[in-house]
């Protein structure tokens, strides 16, 4: 992992002993949150396996919440995946996530949660959307078709967060990050995104001697990525507004409620290729697959409102890649029988 971790400045709005509830905290998203906060100097984390409480089981849920009583949470929970798993699966993805974040939400709402961060994608926006993405273009237009069951369920989230602060005074904010990339990823070729599944099929073909990688679609399509410590710092950050700002938030127009974190830099995923293909060591050709699909053709958001109050992304991408890449070996590729 990288050393220089973000540090942005943050006002302890969170007492360090509140207790604090991080929704999937095996996950990607979750354990880096786990890790800042530690970091940080928090020391009433609350966490729970989904063998040990099914996010999904609204009654479940309810219960967890009125004997943890958790005072701030981090919704990172979600059933997640690339464009493989987005478009072959989306039955599960549109009822797993309905179903875990109404329930985290509307839990944290009857047990009296001060504030709650609820993480979701970039892939919220409409597939042509003005670029760089602005948080007022969501629903102005068609969604990727290949993600929209995830999308559609990520939607309902904003939509639910922004309903509860209105009617009950709630202090719930949506955070929309780009393509995130890091330790604990999910690597398995058919359920993962572009960057961990380049890794893994690069690093399989130097290991195996193979002349090419085949990577889908033209190559052409532009992506931002982030490394996920960075959304961590970041959604500490937001979680430790001053009240004033932090309600500003919530309520100011054109998008209240809802905010992107993004890094600003995109990379063609021709371009991600050689970069993976360079670090990893790989010396064949790549092939690109044409008759696969290309997704979303662009997708950068504009993280402007983020970036006024104070905040920015710190992780070098090809340091980020090259630490994913240690992180792969060490933890995945090691783990093999």
């Amino acid at each position: 992992m990288p050393n220089d971790l973000a540090t942005s400045p943050i006002q302890p709005v969170m007492p360090f002993g509140a207790p604090v509830f991080v929704a999937g905290h095996r996950g990607m998203v979750g354990s880096a949150l786990v890790r800042r906060l530690q970091t940080e100097g928090y020391t009433n984390l609350l966490t729970c396996s989904s063998a040990e409480l099914d996010l999904r089981n609204q009654a479940a849920v309810r219960q967890y919440f009125a004997d943890s009583q958790p005072a701030y949470v981090f919704l990172a929970a979600a059933r997640v995946g690339g464009i493989i798993a987005n478009s072959t699966r989306k039955g599960e993805f549109i009822y797993d996530n309905l179903m875990i974040q109404t329930n985290v939400i509307h839990s944290a709402y009857t047990a009296g949660v001060k504030r709650l961060l609820f993480l979701g994608s970039t892939c919220i926006y409409p597939k042509l959307s003005p670029q760089p993405i602005k948080e007022e273009y969501l629903l102005t237009g068609a969604l990727e078709p290949t993600n929209d069951a995830y999308a559609i369920a990520k939607i309902a989230g904003i939509a639910m967060c922004r309903s509860y602060n209105e009617q009950y005074g709630t202090q719930f904010l949506a955070a929309m990050p780009n393509n995130l990339y890091g330790p604990n990823d999910n690597f398995d070729l058919t359920g993962s995104h572009v960057l961990p599944a380049l890794i893994r099929k690069f690093h399989e073909a130097k290991k195996s001697g193979a002349a090419t990688v085949t990577v889908w679609g033209t190559g052409s399509p532009l992506r931002e990525f982030m490394h996920v410590d960075d959304l961590a710092d970041a959604a500490l950050f937001l979680m430790n507004q001053p009240e004033d700002s932090y309600s500003s938030l919530l309520t100011s127009p054109p998008a209240p409620a809802l905010i992107n974190v993004g890094s600003g830099q995109e990379i063609s995923i021709a371009d991600l290729a050689r970069v993976v293909k360079g670090i990893v060591g790989f010396k064949g050709e790549i092939i690109f697959d044409t008759s696969k699909p290309d997704g979303t053709m662009r997708k950068l958001a504009d993280s402007s409102r983020l970036h006024t109050l104070g905040w920015r992304h710190h992780i070098d991408f090809d340091e980020g890649v090259r630490a994913a890449y240690r992180w792969f070996v060490e933890n995945c590729e090691k783990a093999r029988p």
